[in-house]
């Protein structure tokens, strides 16, 4: 495929699953760990915004701030297909010359910045299915090209912090893409649950965490040492989580985490405030089931 053609399909993958959106969807969590469905969708249409004054040649400063912050407004979906079209057009009608755009890293030949761009929209299509439950199959020959032209750019990429770490590759080209852009391609629901547990914990609130827990969860807290104590059902469980979350200065951060099958491992840091303020680092052995939290082991280090 030509590199329009490649870029066109990308950007349509991209916005199918847009389109599939429910509007109950928007502030679920992705496989991109800061960024909700709307935040995700805001980017890519942040980025198709930019292509058209790029590749007609504006530069960064001509740009300006022009797009910055929310540009979705009410009509998330109407927006970014606009915007979409829009883009699709620009490159179809600017690819042809050849030419250059203004990138922040220097001149950048127009045809490598649009394949940048199909990257994007291909894995972060595929970010926004898992995460919506909607349709996360590539198109192979979409999946080859991108391959193809990530070869000698993964490198970089990573060096830069656009990606994180390499995952394990399987030899199937759609799970390695993804391995390659720092994607677990198992994410999925159980994913989903743990970052909506570890945000409604972190922030403190009660009531969303005891939501999205069984009625017989078992919490093991991290004192008194050696073995902690273990707490059963959701009334005993929230009234030890309500002394957590309403320690003075209370933080909770995710450090990360990891998910296979029904299980989970998060690492995280909790911090007090008060007169003698302080943190603790340590991890969370977690169970699901029936798409709740049935179990959530604390162990901390010292």
């Amino acid at each position: 495929m030509d590199v329009n053609t490649i870029y066109h399909r990308t950007v349509e993958f991209f916005a199918d699953r847009v389109n599939a959106v429910k509007a109950d969807q928007w502030d679920d969590p992705t496989p991109c760990t800061d960024w909700t469905v709307r935040d995700l969708t805001n980017h890519v249409t942040y980025e198709d915004l930019w292509t058209v004054p790029l590749m007609s040649g504006s530069t960064i400063d001509q740009v300006g701030d022009r797009f910055e912050g929310d540009v979705l407004g009410a009509d998330p979906i109407g927006s970014t297909l606009t915007a979409a079209r829009a883009a699709i057009a620009a490159v179809a009608g600017e690819l042809p010359r050849e030419g250059t755009v203004h990138l922040s890293f220097g001149e950048t030949p127009s045809s490598e910045y649009v394949m940048q761009l199909a990257a994007d929209h291909l894995v972060h299509g595929w970010d926004l299915a898992v995460a919506t439950d909607g349709d996360a199959r590539m198109d192979p020959h979409l999946v080859r090209a991108v391959a193809d032209w990530f070869d000698e750019r993964e490198q970089g990429y990573r060096a830069a912090g656009a990606i994180s770490a390499r995952r394990a590759l399987t030899g199937d080209g759609q799970h390695d893409l993804l391995a390659r852009f720092g994607r677990d391609a198992s994410w999925g629901p159980h994913h989903r649950l743990l970052a909506r547990f570890n945000a409604a914990f972190g922030s403190g609130d009660l009531a969303a965490a005891l939501l999205l827990v069984t009625e017989d969860v078992v919490f093991e807290s991290t004192s008194p040492a050696p073995d902690g104590e273990r707490h059963e059902g959701r009334d005993a469980v929230g009234a030890a989580w309500s002394a957590v979350m309403n320690t003075p200065g209370m933080t909770f951060t995710e450090e990360e985490s990891f998910v296979s099958g029904d299980r989970a491992v998060v690492r995280w840091s909790y911090g007090w405030g008060g007169a003698q303020p302080g943190h603790v680092r340590g991890v969370d052995v977690i169970r699901f089931r029936d798409g709740l939290v049935s179990e959530k082991f604390s162990y901390v280090k010292g």
